[in-house]
């Protein structure tokens, strides 16, 4: 490693996954949509912080650019442009879950648990460090899974979706040697992904006037 302590590498690697994992915590707990998006933002740039000490600590490069996308794309870019579409279309700003937040909260600490007893078997030859870093990854990614099952409104959807990306981005950097092309692929699939949903949103906001995903599926007949 690069400077430093390899007991301070472990901890201070270890400490912003389990932030950025907590973050996933207080997503699902939000009830409104700009505390939403500010937690989402706060989250990616714990993660472009986890990203950049990933980048210390193995000698890496590129994963200094990789927190500095991270950084600028879901830390500041997306967060606003959300921002303004909730603002511009005048969407409702509490959203009402499908699940009740205290059952979710207990769901997500139970799939943490399952990422935990999934993740440490199949990895017992790989450092502490790499196991528990993707641990926490396939923890944040099912709890954003979770968010997506749990929410009514197509923007906190929206922001599941990026909230998987982004642990799929932390198991990217914890893992040493993972090519810098995988990182880029991953941040280019959100950037499309994003695009499409925001045309999504306005062409669903237009025709239904709601974002609200049960009252749009009345119109099919499904809601009855």
């Amino acid at each position: 490693m690069i400077g430093g302590t390899p007991g301070l590498a472990y901890d201070v690697a270890h400490l912003l996954g389990a932030v950025v994992l907590l973050h996933s915590f207080a997503l699902i707990y939000q009830r409104r949509l700009f505390s939403l998006l500010n937690v989402f933002a706060a989250q990616a740039l714990f993660l472009a912080a986890a990203a950049a000490w990933q980048g210390h600590i193995q000698g890496a490069g590129h994963l200094y650019l990789t927190a500095l996308i991270t950084a600028v794309l879901k830390g500041i870019v997306i967060p606003v442009a959300l921002h303004r579409i909730v603002v511009r279309l005048s969407i409702h700003r509490t959203v009402d879950p499908a699940i009740g937040t205290g059952a979710a909260l207990a769901m997500g600490i139970g799939l943490v648990g399952l990422s935990i007893a999934l993740v440490l078997p199949l990895t017992d030859r790989a450092t502490a460090l790499t196991r528990e870093d993707l641990a926490l990854a396939l923890s944040v990614v099912l709890l954003g899974l979770l968010m997506m099952i749990s929410r009514r409104n197509a923007v906190s959807q929206v922001v599941g979706f990026m909230s998987i990306e982004n642990g799929l981005v932390l198991a990217a950097v914890g893992v040493q040697g993972m090519p810098f092309v995988v990182e880029m692929s991953i941040a280019f699939s959100v950037l499309v992904a994003f695009i499409i949903f925001g045309i999504f949103i306005f062409h669903i906001r237009e025709r239904f006037d709601s974002l609200d995903v049960p009252y749009v599926e009345t119109f099919r007949g499904e809601g009855r």
